[in-house]
């Protein structure tokens, strides 16, 4: 990682899940930066501190240094502690993300970080058993991450490890949205009814183009609910997907257009076919990028709910698109 670390202003809100003033322990071991190591060491005798990991040289309010507590031991009793102490040692803000914090500490070879406001004030220090502890619940999100998840893998393994009615109930609700859209579709079909028996061979490319929109939307939605789960925005990958999608349903049309004519020889038909399968690869990579922002947005999971609304979506679409472009284009 970059040493420059970055502050709670340079974090996705979503990833943030602690800053480092909730993590500081404020009841540490403390020391003017005058005082002689013999006193210090003298006063740390029958006092329980949260942490003992390093003393604060504080002057005032203000932090001067960190003695590491073998140093302290280490040297003679008459040394005064601003010979021994750390006058830069590693600090954060209180805002300062929570892994930002512990990388901080890494960085600089360090058990422990001490928390600072912006007028140097001391708040507190974050000990070496939190700093593991943030860096383990960070992997664990980076984890849960890659594996396309917006939660931690904890979660991810409630889900997998759920009851049969448990299942049941989470599933059902997204597979009456599919039985709503097959209904529609079906209503849909039967609006085209006309143009269907004036041409019977429309419909041996409606599955096949319903397939090629959902194929296309599935593509572009996993790339979408990937890059949302490591912080990529929609916004960054928008151009770059709406023109993919045209190119693939150009290229795709292309394909078709010598083979349908050699097979079939009908040109209209052909035709429709293909303008169709252009605009709906195009509409099919549009929905894909919209429905993830929109459930992200409701505070819904992406990676659960794109795919059958989605589908379903596409679907239609793709119907309306074929079959009013051969109302068009048909006599």
């Amino acid at each position: 990682m970059d040493p420059d670390l970055p502050s709670t202003r340079d974090v996705p809100a979503g990833r943030l899940l602690g800053d480092a003033e909730r993590h500081a322990h404020r009841d540490v071991a403390r020391a003017h930066p005058g005082a002689l190591v013999g006193d210090v060491v003298a006063t740390l005798h029958g006092h329980r501190y949260e942490t003992l990991a390093a003393v604060a040289v504080l002057d005032g309010d203000q932090l001067k240094g960190l003695v590491r507590l073998e140093n302290l031991l280490d040297a003679p009793a008459d040394s005064r502690i601003e010979a021994i102490m750390d006058p830069s040692p590693p600090t954060v803000g209180p805002g300062t993300d929570q892994e930002a914090a512990a990388w901080t500490a890494i960085h600089r070879g360090e058990s422990c970080v001490a928390v600072v406001d912006d007028a140097g004030r001391f708040v507190g220090l974050i000990p070496p058993p939190r700093l593991i502890e943030i860096l383990l619940a960070e992997h664990d999100e980076d984890l849960a991450r890659l594996g396309g998840y917006l939660r931690s893998t904890q979660a991810t393994r409630t889900v997998s490890e759920e009851k049969v009615l448990r299942r049941y109930w989470h599933r059902l609700p997204w597979l009456f949205v599919g039985l709503v859209g097959a209904l529609l579709a079906a209503e849909v079909v039967g609006f085209f009814e006309a143009s269907l028996q004036a041409s019977l061979l429309l419909a041996f490319f409606l599955p096949g183009l319903v397939y090629m929109a959902d194929a296309v939307g599935t593509q572009t939605e996993t790339i979408i609910v990937r890059g949302l789960s490591v912080g990529v925005p929609i916004r960054r990958v928008a151009r770059l997907e709406l023109a993919t999608g045209l190119l693939v349903g150009v290229t795709l049309a292309a394909a078709f257009i010598p083979f349908g004519l050699w097979r079939w020889g009908d040109v209209a038909v052909v035709a429709t076919v293909a303008i169709s399968m252009v605009a709906a690869c195009s509409v099919a990579t549009v929905l894909a990028m919209a429905l993830p922002a929109l459930l992200r947005r409701l505070g819904a999971d992406p990676a659960f709910g794109s795919g059958p609304l989605a589908t379903v979506a596409q679907d239609l679409l793709t119907i309306v698109i074929y079959l009013g472009v051969a109302q068009a284009l048909l006599p």
